[in-house]
């Protein structure tokens, strides 16, 4: 019975090493590349960098698909939030600079496409799942 428990254990070892090799050119076994999503438009030079260990995963498991919020949906949310936000980055000492580390520059009137008010929106919700933070809006999947 013994034997059989260690043959099982080191197929489970073999398996899970052969899971975390590098499965083609491009990929990168470095975390935090892994967990940047990084949106950009250089014609309206705006750009969106999202570096949170867990949140792609979140985006991928866990958050609505996108187009379930309307783009309207999830501007209305973000103008509040990045406020809300940018309020806490401006006091320090009330809440945990290293949450908060700098502003988001959001302009309500900039069409930013659905894509970075979609990531923008869960970055929120992951924020406030992850980390236990209440906003004035309330942040829901």
């Amino acid at each position: 019975m013994k034997n059989i428990l260690y043959i099982v254990l080191m197929v489970l070892f073999v398996y899970s090493c052969g899971l975390t090799k590098n499965s083609g050119k491009g990929h990168k076994n470095s975390n935090t590349e892994n967990d940047t999503v990084r949106i950009a438009n250089d014609s309206l030079e705006y750009e969106i960098i999202i570096i949170e260990p867990g949140f792609n995963l979140f985006i991928n498991s866990i958050a609505r698909p996108k187009g379930y919020y309307s783009q309207s949906y999830l501007e209305n949310k973000n103008r509040i939030l990045v406020n809300d936000y940018n309020n806490r980055v401006r006091q320090p000492m009330r809440y945990n600079n290293n949450l908060y580390v700098q502003e988001i520059n959001y302009d309500p009137q900039i069409d930013y496409g659905y894509e970075v008010n979609y990531l923008l929106y869960y970055y929120f919700v992951y924020l406030s799942r992850q980390y236990n933070q209440r906003f004035t809006v309330p942040t829901r999947i």
